[in-house]
């Protein structure tokens, strides 16, 4: 039975093996599935037959994805890590949905919410330029993230001015109605969006929006610098592997032991 649970855990949690990547194969097309399932009923004109039918695979599928959910509550050593874990948050919400329909009206409209699951994309196949670029990315985000907060704010500060400045110039006559109303154009004209729903008439106005177009276009590079700079010469792993202690899955690719908790990796071998 032990090594039983150890093989459905590392064909469940881990895309290494054959038998992971199929499975995980199998989930993501039984979610796209499921997500296609939830757009057609939706569609108005459908026969009372044809929702029937619908609904008898909507409640395969769930019944599926719950057995999914108890075999990794069952498989890990902690299942209170991984219920609580992101992925096993989503995991439930991915399930409740057609149980709330027994109680609630519309409940299976929440079922969208498995559009999330779709995330395990980047473990399937270890596909190095994806699963590379998905870490890094994340990695690269969140090292900058100090960086990115206080751009943020800037950027904030900076539409706060401009819009003030913009309500004054142009005033209620012209669309700027009030002083939150003109932020909303600053941060549109920023960000080079252009709904073109509110615009200056005045000579000064005009002159502030084509400083702010201008300056717009340099704002966006700021972003780009901060996470090309903290990209180059990081280095990213394959591993695919998924401590069944912690939880946790970011391990070097020759790692045999968590590198978080100290227990040991489920590897070809069993260890």
């Amino acid at each position: 039975m032990l090594k039983f649970r150890k093989r459905l855990y590392e064909i469940i949690f881990e895309a290494d093996t054959r038998a992971g990547r199929i499975f995980d194969e199998v989930l993501l097309v039984t979610i796209l599935i499921s997500i296609v399932l939830v757009m057609v009923e939706s569609l108005g004109g459908i026969s009372e037959e044809n929702k029937r039918i619908l609904r008898i695979l909507e409640w395969i599928i769930t019944i599926i994805f719950s057995l999914e959910y108890l075999a990794r509550i069952w498989t890990v050593d902690k299942p209170a890590k991984y219920i609580f874990s992101f992925y096993g948050v989503i995991d439930l919400l991915a399930i409740l949905p057609t149980f709330l329909g027994l109680f609630i009206t519309g409940g299976q409209s929440l079922m969208v919410i498995r559009a999330l699951r779709l995330l395990r994309v980047f473990r399937i196949l270890k596909l190095g330029r994806y699963t590379r670029a998905g870490r890094l990315i994340a990695a690269t985000i969140w090292r900058s993230k100090e960086k990115i907060v206080v751009f943020i704010l800037f950027v904030f500060t900076l539409a706060i001015i401009i819009g003030t400045l913009m309500y004054l110039i142009e005033g209620e006559e012209h669309g700027f109605t009030d002083i939150p109303t003109s932020i909303y154009w600053a941060i549109v004209t920023l960000t080079t969006v252009g709904y073109g729903d509110l615009s200056p008439v005045t000579g000064i106005g005009q002159f502030l929006a084509s400083f702010v177009m201008i300056l717009g276009y340099s704002i966006i590079a700021v972003p780009t610098g901060i996470v090309t700079a903290s990209l180059m010469g990081k280095h990213d792993n394959l591993n695919t592997q998924t401590c069944s202690k912690c939880m946790f899955d970011k391990h070097d690719d020759d790692a045999r032991f968590c590198k978080k908790c100290g227990a040991p990796l489920y590897t070809d071998s069993g260890l």
